[in-house]
This record gives structure tokens, sequence and C-alpha cells, in this order.
């Protein structure tokens, strides 16, 4: 065989083939999408929160205008972030001392900003000058 000929039969080859996996390709696209959405179905039945998220995405700008996406969106934060209501949310705890040792502000002037980097100090009274 000469060499042409079998450059261009390897060239028809390869086209033959390219041709045969763009048409699987495109057919197995169509079953994923129809997946998908039987998918989404089933996800929003199940779970009435997703659905109404769904058509908020879906309504575009009107969406923060509309009271059931403002409240979905909130639903939806407060799943998120694992967050109770306020009603049953335990009381707030209160802050911890960062510097426990340093003495309270009386001492301190109106104004005047405590030096909390140095370690806190024990102040003994003045003794008396000996003579």
């Amino acid at each position: 065989m000469d060499g042409k000929i079998l450059a261009r039969i390897g060239a028809v080859v390869f086209i033959a083939v390219a041709l045969t996996v763009t048409a699987i390709e495109m057919s197995s696209k169509d079953d994923e999408a129809d997946a998908l959405a039987t998918r989404d179905r089933s996800i929003a039945s199940q779970d009435p929160l997703a659905a109404e998220l769904r058509r908020c995405s879906g309504i575009g700008e009107a969406g923060p205008r509309d009271p059931g996406c403002l409240k979905a969106w909130a639903d939806s934060r407060r799943r998120f972030l694992r967050q109770r209501d306020s009603a049953t949310a335990p009381a707030p705890v209160a802050p911890k001392t960062l510097f426990p040792d340093v003495p309270a502000s009386a001492d301190r002037k109106e104004g005047e900003r405590m030096d909390v980097t140095a370690p806190a100090m024990q102040v003994e009274p003045p003794r008396p000058e000996a003579r």
C-alpha cells in the first residue's frame, strides 16, 4: 500500500470514531438532565423550604420584596447556622474577665487608660524613712 492511501484510511477511521463518540455523548446528556429534574422534584416534595427557595430564585429581582422569600431565606439561614429560636435559646453567659489580676478601675482617674500589657503588681504602703 501506498503511504497516501494509508494516511487517508487513518483519517477516515479517526473521523468515524470522533462522530460516534460525539453522538453517544449527545444522547447521554439528555438522560442526565431528566435524572436531575426527577431528583429536584423528589427533593422539593420532601422539603417545602427547598421548593420555596427555588421559586424565589426564579422570580429574580422581585425576590427581596416578597415576604415569603424573606421568610424562606431567614429559615434557610437559621437552618444553615443551626440557630435556635429566641424562645428556646439559652440565656447569654456573662463574659469572663481576661485579666483577673488587674485591679479594679476605682483607683484610675477619669479618661486614664490602664496598661493591660504590664503584669499586675501589688502596691505596698510607703515605709517610713529611717533617721
